[in-house]
């Protein structure tokens, strides 16, 4: 992106961070505040990525840092995955059949029984658009406007269900 879309998009984030701050004060439960709240430092991240990024540019126009350039198309790639997490995080690792939550320790999905092995990841659900409350339709905004992807999902463990 030039230093003008950077610009733009930073400007997009601020507003759409006060929106989610004033939205945040006609909340009832502290499940929606603790939603906005996790929107919010979402939002300042992008934000602080965006600053580094517009400062590597104005580096690489004054040539006064010869890897300013490499670590500026990091950065840009790296703002390009940017996502934002309102709730739990969930990271597969398939090679060893382990994952993990919310960054805790890798627990491994391998079972063993009389019946076969069985590899049982925890699933997903995403919170429905009433679970969100007035949150949904800015987080559909924020994605349409700057194609930041929000997710809003929680983690189902397969193994405790039958429980």
């Amino acid at each position: 992106m030039t230093t003008d879309q950077n610009l733009v998009l930073y400007t997009k984030l601020a507003g759409f961070r006060l929106v989610v701050l004033t939205n945040r004060f006609g909340c009832d439960t502290e499940f929606s505040r603790a939603l906005h709240d996790r929107l919010i430092e979402g939002l300042d991240a992008a934000h602080a990525c965006l600053r580094t990024i517009m400062a590597l540019e104005r580096s690489v126009l004054a040539g006064d840092d010869e890897y300013a350039a490499y670590r500026l198309e990091g950065e840009n790639e790296m703002f390009g995955r940017f996502t934002i997490n309102l709730l739990d995080e969930l990271e597969i690792d398939f090679d060893t059949n382990e994952y993990r939550i919310n960054g805790s320790d890798w627990t491994n999905a391998l079972s063993a029984d009389c019946d076969g092995v069985e590899i049982d990841y925890p699933e997903m659900v995403a919170l429905c658009e009433t679970e969100l409350g007035s949150l949904a339709a800015i987080i559909r905004d924020i994605r349409q406007e700057t194609g930041i992807a929000i997710h809003a999902a929680c983690i189902v463990d397969a193994r405790c269900a039958g429980s």
